[in-house]
């Protein structure tokens, strides 16, 4: 499937940015205003697939009959290496920065398994401990239709909560511009519903599969991991003091300066 992304910067190092389940590519533009692309940097923001612009599998409005996009870890990752697979310019040193369920998708790539082969991963406020209510209720509300909304407004208040950007950017921020679409006479979230169907990440997996350096961090006051959960996983993980789960949108430069700390290949 080919990925809605933006590209920018120069150099022979890629930095490939995955935002998590329900959310869009913007949640990063604080992070890359902030600093822009690092010096011999590229970096790629991507739609992850049935998020944003990246497309809802045909399924206009609230499900009609367009056919079944699939959603799992791996058709993840395959899409993300075919996004760089497709570069003009092959990277010389490929990073690969996720959050949330953007960043179990770049622990699969860690693997090496779709194609393409990071020197390093770095995953954000992954949430790696679910419990089986916890998953039977994501796997629920993704077998359930969209909803339509009479307004742009009230699907972007609804935008914002699913997101957990309510509370930290507003309505007319250009972080959410892309988080509703118009469609069959109504506004509806950018993402489908169906995405939720990837399940919990087997995180366990995916670490012992991983053929380059893994390093995780969460925010101090993240609802959906801590740090401990995280140590199992990566005895290094860092906890990002005074932020919440959406760090890179509350101080990119906290953020910035953990990515930086593991520059080095």
């Amino acid at each position: 499937m080919v990925l809605s992304g933006d590209i920018s910067g120069a150099g022979g190092r890629l930095l490939v940015l995955l935002h998590g389940l329900g959310t869009t590519r913007e949640v990063w533009a604080p992070m890359i205003a902030a600093a822009g692309p690092p010096a011999g940097t590229r970096v790629l923001n991507l739609d992850l697939r049935g998020h944003g612009r990246s497309g809802d599998g045909g399924r206009s409005g609230d499900g009609g009959s367009g056919a079944a996009l699939p959603y799992s870890y791996g058709a993840h990752a395959a899409d993300v290496a075919e996004a760089i697979l497709a570069l003009e310019d092959a990277p010389e040193e490929l990073v690969v920065i996720g959050h949330s369920m953007g960043g179990a998708v770049a622990l699969a790539l860690a693997s090496g398994w779709f194609g393409v082969q990071p020197a390093r991963v770095l995953g954000l406020g992954i949430k790696v401990a679910w419990t089986a209510e916890e998953e039977a209720g994501v796997l629920a509300r993704a077998g359930q239709p969209g909803k339509s909304f009479a307004s742009r407004e009230e699907a972007l208040a609804r935008y914002l909560k699913v997101s957990g950007l309510a509370g930290l950017v507003d309505a007319d921020s250009p972080l959410v511009a892309h988080g509703v679409r118009e469609a069959d006479g109504g506004w509806w979230l950018a993402t489908d519903p169906r995405t939720g169907l990837v399940g919990a990440p087997p995180i366990a997996g995916f670490v012992a599969a991983a053929r380059c350096p893994l390093h995780l961090a969460c925010g101090e006051h993240d609802t959906m991991v801590n740090l401990a959960q995280l140590q199992a996983h990566d005895p290094q993980a860092e906890v990002l003091a005074g932020l919440g789960h959406n760090a890179m949108v509350e101080d990119p430069a906290t953020v910035w300066a953990w990515v930086g700390r593991y520059r080095a290949a």
